[in-house]
């Protein structure tokens, strides 16, 4: 892996992956836990969603069936980067919709030249022209979603020819030298294929540095709970991931377990939250609830002083330590009423959806299992990105 990481990879996109999100992102969380420590907060790093807009209409999609798409402006968007900045974090994940339907994307990314950008992304527009402009920028890493074999993936997608054109995506990408990532949102129509040695040994051959396995969580208009996985499915997903990274020459990433396999929520430790395409601050994707907007004051501010936020951190933990949203809906349902919280899903019906959405199990289901590889049990420990930053 290693190899093809320094080989294969363009040199200036080496580069900007080694500096701009290895070092500076190990220092950004650094300074995260030393304002704990203050008992002062503001996140490691952001989910920005630059766009409600998408090509496709996929099975448990947060911003589908909004009554009216939205769009961060140029200026919203550079205004948290360089708030964000100015905490001491330099990485991003930009989201949508598709974010490469979002024009001043690539302004963005060059602009800010000293962050590291994670491009969450169908693929289907992942041109070889579009590959080039983000080498050129060599900050950014695509991470490509795969969602299943030729049949499964366009009714996951909502799309067609969805699983030849996710290939030619990665082609494109590995093929200009990007830093390039897979994601699987694993789920009872594509765990066997998640599960395959073909599938992660395809991706190695095809030059995909990383793989990140995430649980399907139900949400959106089309929130498809039927395939979401039984307690038993995510314990075989856990363990074939602590097998998978003693042996396969790819790094395989996953947002839900420390070191010793305890399940853990981003949002209520902390690491992230998200900011959606109308600029509401909310605690991850898939609970589309605000009290705060971007602009109102500044975000230092706003995470100072926002009681919904904080007190989420310590009411979550003491419920789950997996998804609130899968394992207890109606108790988040009554949390944000409690603080005030508007609807920010678009939809106007998040709270009466959740109360009416059955149990399911998330990563917090499980039995521990811990890490057998040490590389893996370190980077938990010590690196933002090992700790269930990307969740």
């Amino acid at each position: 892996m290693l190899k093809q990481l320094l080989f294969n990879t363009d040199k200036r996109c080496l580069y900007k992956f080694v500096y701009n999100l290895g070092v500076k992102g190990t220092l950004s969380f650094n300074r995260f836990q030393k304002r704990l420590k203050k008992g002062e907060f503001f996140p490691a790093f952001h989910f920005i969603s630059v766009t409600d807009d998408c090509n496709l209409n996929c099975q448990g999609c947060w911003v589908m069936g909004k009554k009216k798409n939205n769009r961060l402006s140029a200026e919203q968007l550079d205004q948290i980067i360089t708030e964000t900045k100015a905490q001491g974090s330099y990485f991003f994940g930009i989201l949508g919709g598709e974010p490469l339907l979002y024009k001043p994307l690539f302004d963005i990314f060059r602009k800010h030249a000293d962050c590291y950008f994670q491009l969450f992304t169908n693929g289907t527009l992942l041109t070889p022209d579009v590959a080039e402009q983000l080498r050129q920028c060599g900050n950014v890493t695509p991470l490509i979603s795969f969602e299943g074999d030729e049949t499964v993936a366009d009714v996951r997608r909502g799309g067609k020819n969805v699983y030849q054109r996710t290939r030619q995506a990665i082609e494109n990408a590995t093929g200009a030298g990007l830093v390039t990532g897979v994601a699987m949102s694993v789920c009872k129509s594509n765990i066997d294929l998640a599960l395959s040695h073909d599938f992660i040994q395809s991706l190695i051959d095809r030059g995909v540095l990383y793989l990140w396995y995430y649980i399907f969580r139900p949400v959106g208009e089309n929130a498809s709970v039927e395939l979401s996985l039984s307690k038993q499915e995510i314990e075989q997903l856990r363990s074939y991931m602590v097998d998978a990274r003693t042996k396969y020459k790819i790094a395989i990433i996953d947002a839900y377990w420390d070191e010793d396999g305890n399940g853990l929520c981003p949002a209520a430790s902390g690491l992230s939250h998200h900011i959606n395409a109308s600029g509401y601050i909310e605690p991850c994707p898939v609970i589309q609830f605000a009290t705060d907007r971007v602009g109102d004051q500044p975000l230092a501010d706003i995470y100072r002083s926002s009681l919904f936020l904080k007190e989420l951190k310590t009411e979550i933990p003491r419920k789950t330590s997996g998804c609130i949203l899968m394992e207890d809906p109606i108790w988040l349902v009554d949390y944000v009423e409690k603080h005030g919280a508007i609807d920010t899903s678009g939809r106007n019906n998040e709270a009466a959806r959740l109360r009416a959405m059955p149990v399911v199990c998330s990563h917090g289901s499980g039995t521990p299992i811990p890490e057998k590889n040490w590389m893996y049990r370190f980077a938990k420990k010590r690196a933002f990105f090992g700790l269930g930053a990307y969740g």
